[in-house]
């Protein structure tokens, strides 16, 4: 019930330890109707990238659509194609460490193995550039002994270094973005996953 005002109601505490179930209920029903924008959030975040260019042929979104494409046209199944298209969402704001921003937007609604692919991209990205910054190109050999060393080494290889084509004709965000809306309305792996269940 909105109080006098035509406010939404709200939590009564000021500490979490005086939580009662009414305050908890109330913010359930404000986290389920908060969570159905996440999508809409992620793809908002995702056109920061939008004229970022930072030195390369193509600026950090179409290297982003060029990715996804790519993945798309070769026949990978949606939620690869989502990952491909979120790879490199962590450039904003993980400008030192992209993949992880990546990978913990995403862990919740992926596979082990696509999850994996992300966090890890930068290593294996780097087989192709490290070496001019005098870094370790086989910076990757450390995951060598993983089961998901294959399907990152392809991902980087046909998908995320060949990206950089300024004629490359890629899809528009439009056209993912029905892609990201599934994804993200079926997380797998959440430590609210029983509580989101309970209250479907």
């Amino acid at each position: 019930m909105a109080d006098g005002h035509g406010a939404a109601p709200s939590a009564k505490f000021t500490q979490m330890l005086d939580g009662t179930q009414e305050d908890w209920d109330i913010i359930a029903k404000n986290a389920r109707a908060f969570n159905k924008g996440l999508a809409k959030r992620v793809l908002d975040h995702l056109r920061l990238l939008d004229g970022d260019f930072g030195g390369y042929p193509i600026d950090r979104l179409e290297h982003s659509l060029q990715t996804a494409t790519r993945a798309h046209r070769d026949g990978r199944d949606e939620e690869y194609v989502v990952c491909a298209l979120l790879h490199d969402i962590g450039d904003t704001l993980g400008s030192m460490n992209h993949p992880d921003v990546a990978a913990a937007i995403l862990k919740p609604f992926v596979s082990e193995e696509n999850l994996w692919m992300v966090a890890n991209h930068g290593a294996f990205q780097g087989y192709y550039f490290f070496e001019y910054l005098g870094l370790d190109k086989n910076m990757r050999d450390q995951f060598k002994d993983s089961p998901h060393y294959q399907r990152c080494a392809e991902f980087c290889h046909k998908y995320d270094q060949a990206a950089f084509d300024p004629d490359y004709e890629s899809e528009p965000l439009e056209f993912f973005e029905p892609m990201v809306e599934r994804v993200f309305s079926k997380p797998k792996n959440s430590m609210y996953l029983k509580a989101m269940k309970t209250a479907e």
